[in-house]
């Protein structure tokens, strides 16, 4: 697989997911622009302005991130070519010379809100809360003079980079909170099979019926294909309309995924692939012998002597 020249990110500079994006090899010294949106970040890749584009996927206290979830499950095929963990430390920052209890408008994500609305609460009980497309967004703003908001919650770095004072460390609720970003590349290649792997998919419901989503799982108990993850999105076209957002242990050259993804694709031939790819921890999944390769490789030759006549 070829080491992409060329990067965006969900900028801007400062973000979580730049620091994600560093932690590739070869990254730091390649040409890095950021993206206003998920979206543009992956429309980048697709118009091949750049060659890969890391965006935010899941977050251990929020889940899954609605927009990346939804802007990979359509239009032109992306590639999930690795995936990187990033621990999330919040702070809230302030213009020089505020004080803490100035504080009354917070600007930040609304992940980042969420993971830290409780601190906020107890120490900033009447805080209002703007939007930002971004944690470092909302820190630019500071520094840019927007004065609809007097305090950011944003990273460390960020504050670090643009001389905010820091207010607060360690504002998270939840300690050792981590998110999950993955690298998105065009559908040229697929990464090579490490042993430790995971495989995400778009899997739509064709048709919505009593049994359905168990017609779905079926296909991964029945070969072992353990789900680390299962969301529904809404597909946006009608009230009830959902897709799954399914990762998978296991990469597609392993036996029972290949078979799995097969059994799926009978089901719901619109299943979209989205890459197999070396997981972040490096955990191996547990594989019983009845499902391990040479026990598939062992029935496919039982039945190929089956059908060409020969004698067991």
């Amino acid at each position: 697989m070829t080491q992409p020249s060329s990067y965006t990110y969900l900028g801007p500079e400062g973000t979580f997911t730049e620091a994600a994006l560093l932690q590739v090899p070869g990254a730091g010294e390649s040409r890095r622009v950021p993206a206003s949106t998920v979206a543009a970040a992956l429309d980048a890749v697709r118009s091949k302005a750049v060659d890969a584009a890391m965006v935010p996927i899941e977050n251990s206290v929020e889940g899954g991130v609605s927009a990346t979830l939804d802007a990979i499950a359509v239009g032109e095929p992306l590639r999930i070519l690795r995936e990187e963990l990033v621990p999330i430390t919040f702070v809230l920052a302030a213009r020089a010379g505020t004080a803490l209890g100035a504080v009354r408008r917070i600007a930040t994500h609304g992940h980042a809100w969420a993971q830290c609305r409780a601190w906020v609460d107890a120490t900033i009980a009447d805080a209002e809360y703007f939007p930002s497309s971004s944690t470092a967004a909302a820190a630019y703003g500071l520094v840019d003079g927007d004065d609809s908001y007097d305090g950011a919650i944003c990273s460390p770095l960020v504050a670090q980079r643009l001389g905010l004072a820091v207010l607060a460390e360690d504002i998270g609720d939840v300690a050792d909170a981590v998110t999950r970003f993955v690298l998105v590349g065009r559908p040229d290649a697929l990464p090579p099979r490490t042993g430790a792997d995971k495989t995400t998919l778009v899997i739509p419901l064709p048709r919505d019926h009593p049994g359905a989503l168990m017609q779905i799982l079926d296909q991964f108990a029945a070969r072992g294909v353990n789900l680390s993850r299962i969301e529904s999105r809404p597909t946006g076209q009608f009230l009830g309309d959902y897709f799954f957002s399914v990762d998978a242990d296991g990469h597609v050259e392993d036996a029972r995924v290949a078979d799995a993804l097969k059994g799926l694709h009978r089901i719901s031939p619109g299943l979209r692939f989205l890459g197999s790819y070396a997981r972040a921890d490096h955990r191996t999944p547990a594989v019983e012998r009845h499902t391990s390769d040479d026990a598939f490789a062992s029935a496919d030759h039982w039945l190929g002597g089956i059908l060409g006549g020969r004698p067991r």
